[in-house]
């Protein structure tokens, strides 16, 4: 069988989504689909809307037949670490493509960029390092160190515009996979409908993740996100609103945030991966003041430090991760198992000989420094949505979702 690999998030899955399982299988020829998802913090530096397993029934209810979780150290990080930390469990299940949406579209302009940037690989990534040092961006810095070191005006037609975020993404997958000289082939499909960071339109079936977060939370009322999900999508996202009361988000977290900033001062903040060049301070001085995460945000943000990159310091502040862990976590050492379809399981049947990692369905079988930090931060996530009542020892508890 042949396995079309996608880099998904979920958060929520909506109908681009089902629209990216379903184009991706059929533009590959391939026979299922294996997605790897992020776990319960993201790329933003955010804590998922609803828990993994909620999301990994979401996604094999519509079209996924395999879940694999990206571990927590690939999938909180800049885009070149999360696209190569996926690409490498997606090589190690043994797909034959991977599939991404990206605002280009087609999959030439890519090859053709990745070629130009491998010729100037060095100057390439200091212009882009001296730029985010200066305070830019990194799509700003990743487009700066291009118009300076390509210079064939006449073939800008065929590049691709990296000051788009899936296009950067789409980018930092073909680069991972030719780095572990994957013999994946790379695949691509325009997105569609609104843009990663629009807000929703009423009357279009398919809106950004990040719009219809922002439509709930503004409404609070899952009625009016139901046009942008599948049945099954709203139908999970109702049932846990009911059981849980809250969805997971910053401002629901603030409180235990504020504690362990107040708690472990500059000098221990200082530890905390990507916390630099003395922001610990502010970030300590910003706690005792804010009562609200919102209100946080407006004094440590600035020019220099992005909502992204401050989100990403607070998510490795709110689990503890350190400098130290990402030293111990260079490379997925395992392929976590979330969840499976009735072809999703004959897939591992006949593959098992092949992977080049280890499968895992249960966490307690298999211990490392990658699935023990996962393990705590899904307890920390737990404690995020419920402070009173949190579902904690999950990671061990919970077998894969089947859907047979």
């Amino acid at each position: 069988m042949n396995a079309v690999g996608i880099v998904v998030e979920y958060n929520p899955f909506h109908n681009g989504h089902l629209y990216h399982a379903a184009s991706a299988k059929a533009q590959t020829e391939s026979d299922l689909v294996i997605a790897v998802m992020s776990g319960n913090f993201l790329q933003r530096g955010e804590p998922a809307l609803i828990d993994k397993w909620a999301r990994t029934q979401m996604a094999l209810e519509n079209g996924v037949d395999i879940v694999f979780e990206l571990p927590y150290e690939c999938a909180t990080a800049h885009a070149p670490s999360f696209a190569s930390g996926a690409i490498q469990l997606l090589d190690a299940a043994g797909c034959s493509s991977f599939c991404f949406g990206s605002e280009n579209g087609t999959i030439a302009p890519f090859t053709t960029t990745l070629n130009r940037i491998a010729s100037v690989q060095p100057q390439y990534e200091f212009v882009i390092r001296e730029s985010i040092q200066q305070g830019m961006s990194y799509p700003r810095a990743l487009n700066q160190a291009y118009s300076q070191l390509i210079h064939s005006s006449e073939a800008e037609q065929d590049i691709v515009d990296l000051s788009l975020p899936n296009n950067i993404l789409g980018f930092h997958y073909m680069e991972a996979a030719r780095t572990i000289n994957s013999s994946m082939l790379p695949a691509t499909l325009p997105r569609l409908g609104a843009g990663y960071h629009d807000d929703v339109t009423h009357g279009v079936p398919i809106a950004s993740a990040t719009g219809i977060r922002k439509e709930f939370f503004e409404s609070e009322n899952t009625e009016n996100i139901r046009q942008f999900v599948p049945d099954s999508s709203y139908d999970a996202l109702k049932d846990w609103l009911n059981t849980r009361g809250q969805f997971g988000s910053w401002d629901r977290f603030y409180p235990i945030l504020r504690f362990q900033i107040i708690r472990d001062g500059p000098s221990q903040l200082a530890s905390i991966a990507d916390v630099t060049e003395g922001i610990e301070n502010l970030l300590y001085k910003a706690a005792k003041q804010a009562t609200t995460f919102q209100q946080f945000m407006g004094i440590v943000k600035s020019k220099r430090y992005t909502w992204t990159r401050i989100q990403r310091m607070l998510t490795h502040i709110y689990t503890g991760f350190t400098y130290q862990n990402r030293l111990s976590m260079q490379a997925p050492d395992h392929l976590r198992l979330l969840g499976m379809t009735q072809i999703g399981q004959a897939y591992l049947k006949e593959k098992k000989d092949e992977m080049k990692l280890p499968v895992v369905s249960r966490l307690a079988k298999f211990e490392s420094d990658s699935t023990q930090f996962s393990a705590s931060a899904t307890d920390l996530y737990a404690f995020g949505i419920d402070p009173v009542h949190p579902l904690l020892g999950m990671d061990y508890r919970m077998p894969p979702i089947r859907i047979l």
